[in-house]
């Protein structure tokens, strides 16, 4: 018996190029029962995955998201959706830095969508994303909490590794955050660099030759008294405000490991002493 080759699609090179995207959608919910945090729902397609790494002592979750097709570029949707639901806490990391490639056409999309119910907590962890020259990223975050709920969020930005002597030469960063609490905006913030980025990251008020750089929000009703702390851990490094139980830092760094190095007592410092997530010590 002989097995009939399948039918050859006719599609032109550029049909086939369009097909070749990846994309992926992580999905999970926790809520508190018996004073310990649990999970309730998970969900994963394409390339997202997310792991939950066994810790018995905890009283939180960590999760663990994973994009398997080992980066982006032009075209590429990775869609995450977070929720801790009534007394719950859970912190959500990344395996790796994300790696962002150049773009043939069109821009890399990440949506980030957080929900944080009554008592809650949500620490959202990813580590740095990297951009490469040519690199084209649209990423949205959108967190939406209740009157008592608290949310950390830390994103860090590495323009090429200085080790490998990389630079960004031109590319397209946008990212947008908007954190609403009981409906209400309460903060919103838009960064874009396009184009001549080497050029654009070199002017004094963006980051005066910077090539990484990281943005933190804790929304906490005592956020305030944490901004001693953050300063402490930041330095010279960045600078940070905090107003309306909310507390906002930049920090800039000349390269990846430098940024790194401001990041990790920073984030400990938002997170009351407890130190980052596991893989971002490995």
């Amino acid at each position: 018996m002989s097995l009939a080759a399948p039918p050859v699609l006719d599609l032109d090179l550029e049909q086939r190029a369009a097909l070749q995207r990846a994309q992926g959608v992580g999905r999970i919910e926790v809520s508190a029962e018996g004073g310990r945090t649990r999970l309730r729902r998970l969900y994963q397609e394409g390339c997202g995955k997310i792991l939950l790494p066994v810790d018995l002592a905890a009283r939180s979750l960590e999760a663990v998201a994973i994009n398997t097709s080992g980066g982006l570029t032009g075209g590429d949707q990775m869609a995450w959706r977070v929720a801790a639901r009534a007394g719950g806490s859970l912190t959500v990391t990344t395996q790796a830095c994300e790696k962002i490639y150049r773009a043939r056409d069109g821009h890399a999309v990440v949506a980030v969508d957080l929900e944080v119910g009554a008592g809650a907590r949500i620490d959202w962890l990813p580590q740095e994303t990297i951009l490469f020259d040519g690199a084209a990223l649209t990423r949205t975050l959108q967190a939406d909490l209740a009157a008592d709920a608290a949310l950390l969020v830390v994103e860090a930005v590495v323009l090429g590794r200085t080790a490998m002597g990389e630079s960004v030469r031109r590319g397209a960063l946008r990212d947008r955050w908007r954190i609403r609490r009981e409906g209400r905006l309460v903060f919103a913030d838009d960064l874009r660099l396009d184009g001549p980025v080497t050029d654009v990251a070199a002017l004094a008020p963006t980051l005066a030759g910077g090539k990484a750089f990281a943005s933190l929000l804790l929304v906490a009703d005592d956020a305030e008294r944490l901004l001693a702390p953050i300063r402490a851990a930041i330095g010279s490094a960045g600078g940070a405000s905090a107003f309306g139980g909310k507390l906002f830092a930049r920090i800039v760094a000349a390269d990846g490991l430098s940024l790194r190095r401001a990041l990790l007592p920073a984030i400990a410092a938002l997170r009351d002493g407890a130190p980052p997530p596991r893989v971002w010590r490995l």
